[in-house]
Parts: C-alpha cells; structure tokens; sequence
C-alpha cells in the first residue's frame, strides 16, 4: 500500500484531536440543562468536567509514552476507539454517574495530542514539521472555544444528547481512516535491559500525584482553601511527586525521563505554558459568564448561551489565523518569538477585559486580541517541545507540557473563582470588581509567561544526515543529556 498524502494524515489528526478539544468545552455551557434532566445537584454535574479534566490529564503523558515505545498509529486508534465509547454511552446514558464515567473514557483521548505531534514529526518531512504542529494546534486552540459557540444552537434546536451524537458520528469515520491509512511509526526501544516497556510504577504514581493536585485546585471553592480535603490531598501531591521523581530518576525505562524535562529550553516552555494557561484557560470559562450576567449587577450583557458564545467568534477566528500563520512564518519568526508576542497579546488583552468592559464591541475586540495571543503561543509551545526533544520522547514531552498547562489553568480557574465569587451581591451575583480584579491577575500570568519565554534559549542549526550525506537542516533530533549525540535520518 503506498504512503498516504500528508493532507489526508493531517486532515485525519486535526478531525480526531479538533473533536477531542470541542467536547472540552462543548458540554460546559449545558451543564444547566444537564442538572436538570438528570434531576441532579449543581455540586454532582460539575464532574462532569472535573472527571474529564483529570482523566485526560492521566492518560494524555502515559499514552503519549506507549505510543513512543509500541507505535503511535495503534495508540491513536486506541485513542479514537476509548473516545468513540464514550460518547456514545455518554449519548445515552441514563443518570449522571453513567454520564460521568462515559467523560472518564472520553479523557482517554486527551493522547490525541501528544500523538498527533508525534506523528507529524514521524511522517512529515523536515521542512514542514514546524507548519503542522502550527496548523494542528491552531485546530486545537478553535475547537477548545468553538463548544461554547456550538452548545447554545445544538441544545436549542435539538437536545444536550446531541452533544455527544455528533461526535459520535465523526470520531467512528475518522477511526476508520486512521486504521486504514495512518502509517505505523517507527517504533523506537531504546536499547536494552527492560527498555521499550512502560513503567508501570511510574505511571501509578504520575497518576496519583496530578489526581492529589488537580482534584483540590478544582474543588477549593466548593471545599474551600484550608478545608482538610484540600490541605490533605495538597500535601499527598507533594509526597506522590517526590516518591514519582525518585523512582523515575531510578528506573532504566522511565515514563517521562526527567533528564529531558531539565533541558532549558523544555523547562522554560514548560514555565510560560503554565503561567500562560492559567489565563487562558481561565478567560474561556470566565468571560461567557461575564457576558450572560444580567446588567442589574451593574455590569454584564444579559446574553444567552448562543449570544455570550457569539462574542467569543473574534477570539476563534484570530486564534486560528495565527496559529495558521505562525507556522508559515517561523523562519523569520521563531518559535520563541511568537511564544513571547503571544503571551504579551494575552496579558494586553486581559488588561483591555479589566479596564473596558461596558460595551459589547469592548469584550469582543478584546477577546480577538486574546485569540492572537493563543494563537501564536499555543502554536509556539508545541513547537518549541519538539524541536528540543529526542524523536522517542516527543509523545511524552508534549503529554506533559499540555498536562502542565492544564495545571496552570485549574490554578488561574481557581483562583479567578475566589476573586469572582468571593463576595456577592444581595442578588447572589457576583460584584463587578471581583471580575476587574480576576482579569488583572490573569494580565499578570501571561506577562510573566512573557518573561519565563525570554528565557527559552535561542535555537541552534545542527547537521542532520539525509540520504547518507550531512546537511544544514533546521530540524534535529538531539540526544538526551548525557548520550552521544546521534544523527537522525529524516524522512521526505
């Protein structure tokens, strides 16, 4: 069988992860409806998020590594399969903990990222890794915002079910394709002695520390901050993340090889994508709710979910432009620079959010500049991971980085809640403050993303071997810290 177009296998990522990253946010805005027709508490239909957002956060590193070690296509097909079940009991499931164990098999997919890239890298050639990361992350970023778009139309018109048939739908083709015409990466064991095996170990504890992290930060509001809850699992993250550390650094095969995440220019990305994504994150489940809040508050819109999604259409349109863009120009506009344009745009734009809010049109010009901002940085994050990173740890080092921006995001999320929240009107709706205050500390994350980016060590051209014979090439696989360095025939 010959080789697949580049086009089709794109086009086959982009459809897998593009539907992964809409249900990230396609539900948020009918957990309302959902409360309702599952006769259910406001307390009980938030894990319905919350069992997404830990689940992928598991399984996004661990299978990006398997994916390393036994072949990508197989573990993206797995991935589409885990996401395909769950949609579709989530399409019929009869009571809200089906509902949130079908989210849990959904968060599986969250691997869809790190293998995507993966494969890029894998089957692209050289020159165009770089614009396909760009263009799979510009899909990304869309389909994160793009559910709260959609949501208000489908619910309207059809039912919250609908949610999840639609995926349903698309994920079984683009299975289809993927197992029939996704190459098989190179699988790629790294010598011997229990190398090419997952470290089982190393994945339990992974599991447990981000689990003991991200359940706290995401509950505090509801348990709240000095609460035993919080303060116990807080402090069974720190255990588990010593305990995962140690048994990484020992292990011959580890899960994430922790020499990799020290590299400077992995460390730094990883830095501003935490800081990065706790405004992001944050501004996408905020500003909705600031635009639906009636003007009695003083503030506010009074708009419904379909118009508070309308306004948000800047963000997605800008945000896909850019990341488009960025990957065209990244030979005059490096990767670190469009990390740090990107976060300055975000900063700048949260700064808008909290001095100019009284206009519709001031909210919406804002939130393109923000898309901008995500555009670029989204794009650039990736990039930058890649391109610093041995082929054999792409899966793992991009699992992580979209796993430690989804740790800054339940941290911004969190701590904009308790400014928001934090004090009422005697109507129960939050003071006008509580949001110019939570878009001020979110200006102040991505501006220190900005600075964590200048740190990002300035990219180095190092001879790749192609055909047999050595050449400039803007595109290298290094060797990991300590290992001779090992050219990498890339394939065209």
């Amino acid at each position: 069988m010959s080789r697949p177009s580049n086009r089709l296998t794109f086009g086959v990522l982009a459809t897998g992860a593009g539907v992964f990253a809409l249900l990230q946010s396609l539900i948020t805005p009918a957990l309302p409806t959902v409360q309702h027709a599952m006769h259910t508490s406001q307390a009980t239909v938030t894990w319905v998020m919350t069992a997404y957002l830990l689940s992928a956060s598991i399984f996004t590193p661990i299978l990006g590594r398997v994916g390393d070690l036994v072949g990508k296509k197989r573990t993206l097909v797995a991935a589409l399969g885990a996401l395909l079940v769950g949609c579709l009991i989530a399409a019929v499931a009869p009571n809200i903990t089906v509902l949130i164990i079908a989210r849990i098999i959904q968060g599986i997919a969250g691997a869809l990222f790190p293998l995507s890239f993966g494969i890029i890298r894998d089957e692209f050639p050289a020159a165009r890794v770089a614009t396909g990361i760009s263009n799979l992350s510009a899909v990304i970023a869309v389909g994160s915002g793009l559910g709260m778009v959609l949501a208000g139309p489908i619910v309207g018109a059809l039912d919250y079910r609908w949610l999840f048939w639609f995926p349903v739908i698309i994920v079984a083709v683009t299975a289809v394709i993927a197992y029939r015409y996704i190459p098989e990466s190179p699988e790629r064991p790294e010598g011997a002695g229990g190398a090419g095996r997952v470290n089982w170990l190393g994945a339990v504890l992974l599991s447990g520390w981000l689990v003991a992290l991200l359940l706290p930060i995401s509950q505090a509001s509801k348990w709240g901050w000095g609460s035993a809850g919080v303060l116990g699992l807080l402090l069974a993250a720190v255990v588990l993340f010593a305990l995962w550390a140690l048994v990484e650094a020992r292990s011959r095969n580890p899960l994430i090889d922790l020499r990799i995440m020290r590299l400077p220019a992995v460390w730094t990305t990883n830095t501003a994508a935490l800081l990065f994504g706790g405004g992001m994150y944050a501004v996408w489940a905020f500003l909705p709710g600031f635009a639906q809040t009636p003007s009695s508050a003083g503030y506010g819109f009074g708009a419904s979910i379909t118009g508070a999604g309308l306004l948000m259409l800047p963000m997605l349109v800008t945000m896909f432009v850019a990341g488009i863009l960025g990957g065209r120009l990244a030979g005059r506009f490096p990767a670190k620079a469009q990390l740090i344009t990107g976060a300055v745009l975000g900063s700048a734009a949260c700064a808008m959010l909290a001095a100019w809010h009284d206009r519709p049109w001031q909210v919406a010009l804002a939130a393109g500049v923000f898309g901008l901002g995500i555009g670029l940085a989204f794009a650039s994050m990736s990039n930058l991971i890649v391109q610093s990173v041995p082929a054999a740890q792409t899966g793992a080092a991009t699992g992580m980085n979209a796993n430690i921006r989804t740790i800054g995001g339940s941290i911004g999320a969190a701590l904009m809640t308790s400014l928001v929240t934090g004090h009422l009107q005697p109507s129960g709706l939050p003071y006008a403050a509580g949001y110019t205050d939570g878009f001020t500390l979110l200006a102040v994350f991505c501006l220190a993303a900005a600075l964590a980016a200048l740190l990002v060590p300035a990219r180095r051209s190092v001879p790749v071997l192609l055909g047999g014979s050595a050449t400039a090439a803007d595109a290298v696989t290094p060797a990991a810290p300590g290992a001779a360095a090992r050219p990498e025939t890339v394939r065209s």
